[in-house]
């Protein structure tokens, strides 16, 4: 047995220990060592390791001189207290978030607009980002007896993918793998079906440059594409957790699902159709961003890939 897969088994173990240790806790107690290790990483563990200083340029590159160096930490902390009470909340997600209790856990933004566009008869793309907690979005969908096929990257780990896999695909969805995922969204698209796929990834020099927070970022022209040649609705939006003072009272963590835009490709036939289509959904995105922004992965290089000309200017 190699090294690799010994790391995998031993990684599996871990991470079945800490799903038994999170099952048995009681919501408050589990998020609470969440925030206790959020604390931990973000003011005892070498800034270098955690990516301080990516999260901290993407905010000023967002947000400029609108946020202060103690607002910029504080948003850095609050991103990292939600990542470990994501994790925590993909735990128990399974047995919290049921049909019946949904009222109770949600609160639903853009309802009749987001139902209008499933039931259009037409293919649809759902468009999220690395915010909020996106396994909420669509476990709820399923629930509701909208199955969708979610695009994701497999992860390194098998025993943990199929973990994962089985988690996604337990309320009636499908798990596409990222690598090679262009022909299957093609048949889902010919097929009038709904797919999840995230919107914010670099898209390296074979991008589409559109604005993200006021600067150019690459964005994939597949999503684009894909809505313009099958006539395929977007609905931009994802299930960001309420703040702690509306959480009073509450069994479990509480969720916002806001549809944020519904665009139809057919308002975008121009000769500049696919940019303004890309561009549409891009605003989307980070008005909803807007709504949370400690809920953003402010370590995700979404500016990774600069345009050209900014690196001509740079090499002349």
């Amino acid at each position: 047995m190699d090294r690799r897969r010994i790391r995998y088994r031993i990684e599996y173990g871990v991470f079945q220990i800490f799903l038994f240790v999170m099952r048995c806790l009681p919501v408050r107690t589990a998020n609470q060592m969440a925030d206790g290790v959020a604390w931990i990483l973000f003011h005892l563990i070498p800034r270098r390791m955690t990516r301080y200083q990516v999260a901290r340029e993407n905010l000023q590159r967002a947000f400029g001189n609108s946020l202060n160096d103690w607002q910029i930490d504080e948003t850095i902390h609050g991103m990292w207290r939600h990542l470990f009470r994501m994790i925590v909340e993909i735990v128990h997600l399974p047995r919290r978030l049921r049909l019946y209790n949904c009222l109770d856990i949600l609160d639903f933004t853009g309802r009749d607009d987001c139902v209008k566009a499933m039931c259009s008869g037409r293919p649809v793309l759902f468009l999220g980002g690395h915010f909020g907690n996106w396994e909420v979005s669509v476990n709820t969908f399923g629930h509701f007896g909208f199955p969708m096929s979610v695009v994701a990257r497999a992860l390194d780990n098998p025993w943990l993918h199929q973990w994962f896999r089985q988690f996604r695909e337990s309320t009636g969805n499908r798990l596409i793998d990222k690598d090679g995922a262009s022909s299957e969204l093609m048949r889902i698209m010919e097929r009038g079906g709904m797919a999840s796929l995230l919107c914010d990834q670099d898209a390296g020099r074979s991008g589409l440059f559109v604005d993200f927070f006021g600067k150019p970022a690459s964005t994939f022209k597949s999503i684009g594409l894909l809505a313009l040649q099958y006539n395929a609705l977007i609905v931009v939006g994802g299930a960001w957790r309420l703040p702690d003072a509306e959480q009073a009272g509450a069994r479990w963590n509480r969720f916002n699902l806001t549809t944020e835009d519904v665009i139809d490709p057919a308002d975008y036939q121009g000769v500049n159709g696919l940019t303004e289509l890309t561009q549409r959904f891009t605003t989307s995105l980070e008005n909803l961003i807007r709504r949370a922004p400690e809920q953003y992965f402010w370590v995700h290089r979404r500016w990774k890939t600069e345009p050209n000309t900014r690196r001509k200017a740079r090499a002349a």
